[in-house]
């Protein structure tokens, strides 16, 4: 059978190499055709576009580039219906793809798959009228959302989640980490992907840890995106205090990173389930500036109690959330220290992500997925 995926970003374009490596072990004439990046292609997927030519964020800079994310919308759109796939896999990314769902319920009958759903139970829930109508299968990687779906009447099919399988690959390597050379125990510092929110987390996050600098060495995870003059302005003064040699970053080493730390400060994101899984403590840290302003919009809009997925997962508070005005150095600095060893919150956050993992379940969500999809397309054949 064809397939045809689209990703929108870096995370998205591992979770869909995964998908097509199991479906290609499911599905031994499997073809692919995409929209999205390197390791897609790197499976053996046709790349018809990269994303990140695609990959704007923010109201300023979609509109200032809305031409040429049309141009790609419409270049993505004639180029399914030419090849004519047997199904059409979404993954996340819903700004772009529930356009593609919308345009191809209006001009085929191929069938539209979703595989990591749009985060529509945080907000956007008026959504759920779009995937009811244009969506023929949803993939969830998240236990939480299957009462959120139901509650809409609208069945989905929860198929664990592909971060277990990615920590738990990784795990198995045993890889080495460079910047432990020093032999001080790590806390990491997790600050985000996108350069404003590096910007407005990063430096507390250092003022905050950097007490711990002389017994702990401070580890940056650096985003693709932003190269390391920018991280070297971010680390060069604290309160007057240099800390060159005492804080470092490393690049493409994330997993390496949280593997080798006793601690770490994350933004929200993914990277606070990656952290959970790895068995790292954690503080989540996310500033936004207009701090009680942005607060009181956050309870309005948002439709959750947290930010962060280790609590979303876990129906409780886990890790400590510190967001807008509460994202401020003291309050990262005391948390922090009840998580170091000998931290009065640092056993009961441990035992929290053992309540996780065993909500998650055991790793394989890729190939549950892919079976799924393929039994539902067969079976579409023989009823059609």
């Amino acid at each position: 059978m064809k397939y045809y995926l689209i990703a929108g970003e870096a995370s998205g374009d591992l979770h869909a190499s995964h998908l097509i490596g199991a479906i290609k072990e499911e599905d031994a004439e499997a073809r692919f055709r995409c929209f999205g990046g390197d390791m897609m292609e790197a499976v053996g997927a046709e790349l018809v576009q990269h994303y990140r030519d695609l990959a704007y964020m923010g109201i300023f800079p979609v509109l200032m580039h809305l031409r040429t994310i049309l141009k790609g919308m419409k270049q993505c759109q004639e180029d399914i219906l030419k090849w004519q796939p047997d199904v059409v896999i979404l993954v996340d990314y819903p700004g772009f793809n529930l356009k593609i769902a919308r345009f191809l319920k209006q001009h085929s009958s191929i069938p539209v798959y979703y595989y990591i759903s749009p985060k529509i139970w945080a907000w956007k829930e008026w959504r759920i009228k779009d995937i009811k109508r244009d969506i023929d299968a949803m993939f969830s990687i998240l236990p939480f959302e299957v009462q959120f779906y139901e509650k809409h009447h609208y069945p989905i099919y929860y198929v664990g989640n592909p971060t277990v399988d990615e920590v738990s690959q990784f795990k198995i390597q045993n890889s080495k980490f460079n910047e432990q050379d020093s032999g001080k125990p790590i806390i990491a510092l997790l600050p985000g992907s996108r350069k404003q929110e590096v910007r407005d987390n990063l430096r507390r996050m250092i003022e905050a840890a950097a007490p711990y600098a002389e017994d702990y060495q401070l580890v940056i995870a650096a985003a693709p995106g932003l190269d390391d003059d920018f991280y070297r302005e971010c680390i060069k003064r604290v309160n007057g205090k240099w800390l060159n040699g005492k804080c470092s970053v490393v690049r493409d080493q994330t997993y390496q990173l949280l593997q080798h730390s006793t601690a770490a400060l994350v933004t929200s994101g993914t990277a606070t389930l990656e952290t959970a899984l790895f068995r790292v403590p954690q503080v989540v840290c996310y500033y936004i500036k207009w701090g009680k302003l942005a607060s009181l919009v956050r309870r309005l809009i948002l439709k959750v109690p947290y930010i962060s997925l280790v609590n979303l997962i876990a129906g409780g508070e886990v890790v400590p959330e510190l967001v807008a005005e509460q994202m401020n150095v003291e309050n990262v600095r005391r948390h922090l220290a009840a998580i170091l060893p000998g931290g009065s919150a640092r056993e009961a956050q441990l035992q929290g992500y053992d309540r996780i993992a065993a909500i998650l379940g055991e790793p394989g969500a890729p190939g549950k997925a892919a079976k799924k999809m393929i039994e539902l397309l067969r079976k579409n054949v023989i009823t059609s």
